[in-house]
């Protein structure tokens, strides 16, 4: 049973990219999953993850946690705690995250910087990326990452981030590299209820990935979203409640192929 459930762990980590489900590749947050996992425009707690350009455009200091859960399978969950911290100067984001079971499963730790420059936010990242394969060994990798955010008018925003510049292998013994990602978006406010996401996300090995998102206030209070994204097609919702300091945020997701996932985010505004 044990080299079995090995193999298929590690079939499924040989196309992450493609089901977007391996650690380097997920967007981290119900808030970004409920929005079809677009994610580099999103300003929280999450942002050291899913675009460290958009790292200084908080508000106010933010620590969150969060657990997805995955086809119904525990050996494919994640859990996450981030927190960005946010000065006159600038703002720091530490992060720790961990997914898979026993046999198989993913650690990283990472500290980004961001700093805003007139309409242009830019930031980076080093990460450290451990991967354990039961029966094979643990290997270690350290990534780094760019991003930015530009805000191109009131309503329009333009962000970007390239993810593992330095193109790292798993280990030092393995010649199998980790996912490099560019990601590109756009953003469009067209009232203080409503946000439009758009973002293209291209893998070098693996075909581009279209994602779309919607997000209405209904109070200040309650935000409705939903999205998709392709490759492999799939349909998300998401709920968010939050009040001045904190909140909580719930998203749903639906792939024909492989079944249904559910995140769960808390976050804590200083």
């Amino acid at each position: 049973m044990k080299p079995s459930l090995i193999f298929c762990l590690w079939l499924l980590f040989s196309i992450e990219a493609s089901a977007q489900i391996d650690l380097s590749t997920q967007a981290i947050g119900a808030k970004s999953q409920g929005l079809g996992t677009t994610k580099l425009y999103h300003r929280d707690a999450w942002s050291l993850t899913n675009n460290v350009g958009a790292l200084d455009r908080i508000t106010d200091s933010e620590i969150g946690i969060t657990i997805d859960q995955r086809f119904g399978i525990q050996e494919l969950s994640t859990t996450a705690l981030s927190g960005v911290f946010k000065s006159q100067k600038g703002s720091i984001g530490i992060g720790i995250a961990r997914y898979g079971g026993e046999l198989f499963n993913q650690h990283r730790l990472e500290l980004g910087l961001g700093t805003t420059r007139g309409i242009l936010s830019f930031g980076l990242k080093a990460g450290l990326f451990q991967t354990h394969i039961e029966g094979f060994g643990t290997g270690n990798a350290i990534q780094f990452s760019l991003g930015g955010l530009a805000e191109l008018g009131p309503k329009f925003f333009f962000g970007t981030q390239l993810s593992n510049v330095n193109q790292s292998r798993i280990s030092t013994y393995s010649s199998q590299r980790l996912p490099t990602l560019l990601q590109m978006g756009t953003t469009y406010l067209p009232s203080k209820n409503l946000e439009i996401h758009a973002e293209l996300e291209k893998e070098l090995d693996n075909p581009p990935i279209f994602k779309f998102g919607l997000q209405y206030s209904l109070e200040k209070w309650i935000i409705l979203r939903t999205g998709i994204h392709s490759y492999p097609t799939a349909l998300n919702f998401g709920l968010g409640l939050q009040k001045k300091n904190y909140g909580l945020d719930y998203a749903y997701g639906q792939n024909t192929a492989l079944g249904s996932t559910h995140h769960l985010s808390l976050f804590l505004k200083r």
